[in-house]
């Protein structure tokens, strides 16, 4: 009987061997595909936090050699957003949001997930109602808009601060390279980027478009006793297309940039609060904090000479 048991503890010592080897080798191979993975991500968390290091640092240096105080992180807000403009962008938004979930199921009406949205605003009958509701605030948004960057000086500054500059072609291509490994240092923006530009002026190129083509569908009537029919049918065709693209553009663009980024999720709450962290600002920002940096240091120096 001695015999059978050897052979039998044998057997499961060699099978407990391999079972061993093969999962210290399955391990291993997970182990190498976590680290394959990891590995970018730690790479470009450490370029980030040095990035940001250096420029506290250059700041810091700067203000002591003129005889101020060392910038540290001191976790201060800086306004981004004035109420006014917060107010616009949630009156936009509104309008835009109520835009979308009304005009998308009218265009794509005969699709079955169309019927049950169409059904909660009211049937075919109300909902072009609350459509051209949401279209009046639309508009009042972009009129507000305007008056706003005509009438008030912080209007005024910050659009000519969103204009587009050959510096923005020069950042984007750096955070291209970036990007694909080029380079390991990443555009130094002001108070806008190039994103933030190409934002703003997309929305007020489709506000142009959305507002002209539906106002002519809204009073489609009047306008054929002065046009052609065939402008009411580009007006619609234009309204449609436009209404999808800025759709897209919402969910897949400006809806990542403020929700789903891996720096701002789930949200980027500047447009709630106004304010920006001082670390987003040295990081988003740089050359927009140091020069308030320069504009404190210089403030500090007058009074300083004054006293």
């Amino acid at each position: 009987m001695s015999e059978p048991n050897d052979a039998l503890r044998d057997a499961l010592a060699a099978e407990l061997e391999r079972t061993h080897r093969l999962s210290t080798e399955e391990a291993a191979e997970r182990a190498a595909r976590m680290e394959e993975r990891v590995r970018p991500r730690f790479a470009t968390w450490v370029r980030r936090e040095l990035t940001i290091q250096r420029r506290k640092e250059k700041v810091a240096v700067a203000a002591e050699a003129h005889g101020a105080a060392a910038v540290a992180a001191t976790g201060e807000e800086f306004v981004r957003l004035s109420l006014e403009l917060r107010l616009q962008h949630a009156l936009m938004a509104l309008s835009v949001i109520l835009l979308v979930v009304t005009g998308l199921p009218l265009k794509f009406h005969e699709s079955g997930w169309a019927k049950p949205i169409i059904g909660l605003f009211g049937g075919p009958d109300f909902s072009p109602i609350v459509h051209r509701i949401a279209a009046t605030g639309l508009i009042i948004a972009g009129m507000w808009h305007l008056v706003f960057i005509v009438a008030t000086r912080e209007g005024r500054r910050t659009f000519l601060q969103l204009i587009p500059m050959p510096q923005d072609a020069r950042d984007a291509w750096q955070q291209i390279k970036y990007y694909l490994g080029r380079t390991g240092d990443r555009p130094k923006y002001d108070r806008f980027s190039y994103v933030e530009k190409f934002d703003y002026w997309a929305v007020y190129w489709g506000m142009v478009i959305m507002i002209g083509s539906g106002t002519m569908l809204w009073f489609t009537e009047f306008f054929l006793r002065h046009v052609p029919k065939w402008v009411t049918d580009i007006a619609k065709e234009a309204h449609s297309d436009e209404a999808l693209l800025a759709t897209l553009a919402i969910v897949i663009w400006h809806f990542y940039n403020v929700h789903l980024n891996p720096h701002k999720f789930p949200m980027n709450r500047t447009f709630i609060t106004g304010k920006i962290s001082e670390r987003e600002m040295i990081e988003e920002h740089p050359l927009e904090y140091e020069r308030i940096m320069e504009e404190r240091r210089r403030k500090t120096a007058d009074d300083g000479g004054e006293s």
